[in-house]
């Protein structure tokens, strides 16, 4: 399905990637363009894109401007593969389950789903069924074949599914309904799609999963099958490690295993109960972001985790994010919430006397903790909470102030990040469809956040409609260890909230000016991003935020004297230092310490004793090497690295 053009009759400009323009009629199929240019390229072509759009080979164009081939070298036909690839795991299912009911199936990042209406969950067994059976369909090369059809013929078509049914009740009036059919299959589908099932070579079924139909959980249960798929056996053959490392990574098992954190249902889902080593771990980066932000500027502030809602009511919250805030409660006659958000009280701290131009920029910052609504089946360990505690900060100053702040934000979020090793990308995040302000302002905010990029040559991609509803935003994407992306720190210009709050400062003309708004987080949630590190370092934190930096091993008893004794001068130097003398064997304690993560074994022996040596084990040394240093020497060697934030 897709927008019926705006005109018709009039030809169609393509302009080609070296600048030749030629012009067909409207209705033309783009595998006669590029059948035009040449066969080895339509040989080549999995889809085309027109002024920004992909779209497959046999849709009908209708419009013209840029004419893109993609080829299986472009990411973007990547997303038509997997889409295609989708298709074919419902071919399979339907041949295999014919009452199966079918829902979506689209392209996802790295790969797709489909989601099925069946009477018991697939089984791994059923999975690899039915990817056995998605190579029969890849083997007989259907074509994908097109077809547009009236709405009477559409429900014809698809008499037997009822989710089917009522997605053609969905469809504006306007819309052309388009299917596809690859062999015995036929689908509802807008596209676009490779050229037959034969391109589908490298794929794999990952998982299954419940899923509610639409996404409402008052709707029926439907079972979603994921699955990747890539152009090279290669790709799919590094992305499936990449899956193994992510699983051996998963903080859930890590969290529990290194004795970090824990959840208990009779806390409650989603809510986070930090353990000891998993304090540390929070406190160190809570220390070292308060020196940082403090030398940057900032002020500390403080607000109640409780608030009227009035004061939601005000900021548009109620209005705008109600559905993610938890439920009011009542307190002599008035209602409150937990807070979902921060801002409405650092606004309130602005307001508590008047400003001058001479205030600003004042920047507020605080370690709140908030609480949203998320619904049970999207809860993930540490990622995914009902109640986090985010690095918040806001910015009020000057519209001449605007573009030096976010600079300065841009400076601070990068030495952040550097700390913890993080490459980085961003985002740009467009107004959303609820939005609070004209258009007109946020052209003018948007453009704004691009041109201080650009004038810094900072490279950054846009996320159509990903803005909070009161403005645009950056969203920097930390990149991990094994290549994944998480959300990181954002920045964000608000002029909505200065004008609902009615804030005023008194310009250098006597006169009351309204002041701008920025957003910014740092780590974002703490537990998201101590949730994200785990995985990042797999467990294996560096010395400064290690909870266990050094273990002191003993060898036997006429060593232990000597060991307590490094113990406690490890500690007077400030480490984080423990003594393991319990009755087990060296290789034993060793090990333990290993799968702890602990950054050094020091192993003291008669002889270290005597010479005042520690038998050093780096972790992850190769071939377990151990370093005779003398004790002092060694403590001066971990200060340091702890001091300096050695990654």
């Amino acid at each position: 399905m897709i927008d019926r053009p705006s005109a018709a009759g009039e030809p169609l400009k393509l302009i080609l990637p070296d600048g030749a323009v030629r012009e067909v009629a409207p209705g033309t199929l783009p595998r006669d363009v590029v059948a035009g240019i040449g066969p080895r390229l339509l040989n080549a072509a999995v889809a085309v894109e027109v002024d920004g759009e992909v779209q497959d080979l046999t849709t009908p164009l209708r419009r013209g401007g840029k004419f893109r081939v993609l080829t299986e070298k472009d990411p973007r036909a990547l997303d038509v593969l997997r889409h295609s690839t989708a298709h074919i795991l419902a071919t399979a299912v339907r041949r295999l389950r014919p009452d199966a009911q079918i829902g979506f199936g689209p392209a996802i990042e790295d790969g797709f789903y489909y989601d099925f209406g069946v009477k018991e969950p697939f089984t791994p067994d059923d999975l690899a069924t039915f990817e056995a059976e998605m190579r029969k369909v890849v083997a007989e090369k259907y074509p994908f074949v097109r077809e547009e059809v009236d709405r009477r013929e559409a429900k014809k078509r698809f008499a037997d599914d009822p989710l089917k049914l009522e997605r053609i009740d969905d469809l504006g009036a306007d819309e052309i309904i388009s299917t596809y059919t690859d062999g015995p299959f036929i689908d509802l589908c807008r596209g676009p799609h490779v050229p037959d099932t034969g391109r589908a070579q490298h794929f794999k079924l990952t998982h299954t999963a419940g899923a509610y139909w639409r996404g409402d959980e008052k709707r029926p249960m439907l079972q979603r099958i994921y699955g990747t798929a890539w152009f090279s056996k290669a790709d799919l053959d590094a992305y499936l490690h990449r899956l193994e490392e992510a699983k051996r990574r998963d903080h859930r098992t890590l969290g529990a295993a290194l004795d970090l954190y824990s959840t208990d249902q009779r806390v409650g889902p989603g809510l986070i109960l930090w353990h000891p080593k998993g304090a540390i771990v929070r406190n160190e980066i809570e220390t070292y972001e308060k020196d940082l932000i403090l030398r940057h500027g900032y002020e500390l502030v403080y607000t109640p985790h409780v608030v009227s809602e009035k004061l939601f009511e005000i900021s548009g919250h109620l209005q705008s994010f109600k559905e993610n805030m938890f439920g009011a409660m009542e307190v002599e006659g008035a209602a409150y919430r937990p807070k979902p958000m921060n801002c409405p009280g650092h606004i309130c701290i602005f307001e508590s006397r008047q400003r001058s131009y001479r205030d600003l920029p004042i920047r507020y910052a605080e370690f709140g903790t908030v609480y949203r609504y998320e619904r049970s089946g999207v809860l993930h360990g540490m990622l995914r909470v009902r109640g986090f505690t985010q690095d918040d900060a806001h910015v009020f100053c000057t519209q001449d102030q605007i573009e030096g702040e976010i600079a300065r934000l841009l400076d601070l979020v990068d030495e952040m990040l550097r700390t913890f090793g993080y490459p980085y990308t961003i985002e740009l995040s467009t107004r959303p469809e609820k939005a609070l302000g004209s258009e007109e302002r946020w052209t003018w905010a948007q453009d704004l956040l691009a041109g201080v990029l650009n004038a810094r040559g900072q490279q950054f991609t846009i996320d159509e409609g990903g803005g909070a509803f009161y403005g645009p935003k950056l969203d920097f994407k930390l990149i991990d260890a094994i290549g994944r992306k998480w959300q990181g720190p954002t920045v964000q210009l608000d002029f909505n909230l200065p004008e609902r709050f009615n804030l005023e400062y008194i310009g250098d003309d006597n006169a009351r000016h309204r002041p701008f708004m920025l957003h910014r987080v740092l780590v974002g949630s703490m537990e998201r991003f101590v949730g994200g590190l785990v995985e990042h370092y797999a467990g294996a934190f560096p010395v400064w935020l290690a909870p266990e930096q050094v273990r002191v091993l003993p060898i036997s008893d006429d060593a232990r004297d000597a060991a307590a004794a490094a113990t406690a001068k490890l500690k007077a130097a400030g480490l984080r230092a423990s003594l393991d003398d319990r009755n087990e064997t060296l290789n034993y304690r060793v090990r333990d310490g290993e799968v702890m993560k602990v950054p050094y074994l020091a192993v003291i022996g008669k002889r270290e004793a005597e010479q005042g040596t520690v038998a050093v084990r780096a972790r992850g040394a190769a071939g377990k090497k151990q370093d005779i240093v003398p004790l002092d020497e060694f403590i001066a060697r971990v200060v340091r690295e702890k001091e300096t934030r050695a990654l």
